[in-house]
């Protein structure tokens, strides 16, 4: 019977050590490099959808609200006196007649009160906001608002004035009565200002 001398015994379990040790190293860098490939590889696909996401373009126009209303390019505005357009007033029936003038017209509407002294100095620079706002048709309710409409709108001709209860008419001028037809007189004369205009 053969005898393995005690240092090749010391050297073979050195080596199966080693061994050992070495396939260890080597499955733990495979381990590693498995997951950092793994990593680069989602990364590269994050990459690439961000990307596609980022350049690629819908050439259709987006679909608008359906609740968003259309208006055209063109504005009616009232000038009130320092009670606005509160319920029961005159300016109310009108500014009424105004919005039924833009559901058919599309026009929008707005309105400024004059406030501080109710005279026809003091509502000129009311007025002259309206202006300066490229309103086309400027409507008027209230003695010291129609007198400053009136004296305003010889300088204006491309703006249509209409004054509520005025006695004045001229080329941009004209006069609603301030009766039972009020409001439909009012949408009348918006809506034929806005078909001259356009």
């Amino acid at each position: 019977m053969s005898r393995t001398p005690p240092a090749a015994t010391a050297r073979g379990g050195r080596l199966t050590t080693l061994r050992r040790a070495a396939l260890a190293r080597l499955r733990a860098v495979r381990g590693r490099t498995l997951a950092a490939g793994a990593g680069a590889l989602v990364a590269a696909a994050a990459v690439a959808v961000t990307a596609v996401l980022l350049l690629s373009h819908d050439d259709r126009p987006p679909i608008p609200d359906p609740r968003a209303r259309v208006y055209a390019d063109i504005d009616a505005c009232l000038l009130t006196g320092d009670k606005g357009i509160t319920a029961g007033t005159t300016a109310a029936t009108v500014w009424q007649g105004m919005r039924d003038a833009s559901l058919k017209t599309h026009a929008r509407v707005s309105y400024a009160q004059v406030t501080g002294e109710q005279s026809p100095g003091n509502a000129r620079p009311f007025l002259n906001g309206l202006l300066q706002r490229s309103c086309d048709v400027v409507l008027a309710v209230g003695a010291p608002e129609a007198t400053a409409a009136e004296e305003t709108a010889p300088r204006y001709r491309k703006v249509d004035f209409v004054v509520v209860g005025g006695e004045h008419t001229g080329a941009n001028l004209s006069a609603v009565a301030a009766d039972d037809g009020l409001r439909a007189g009012v949408a009348t004369a918006v809506e034929r200002a806005v078909d001259e205009g356009r």
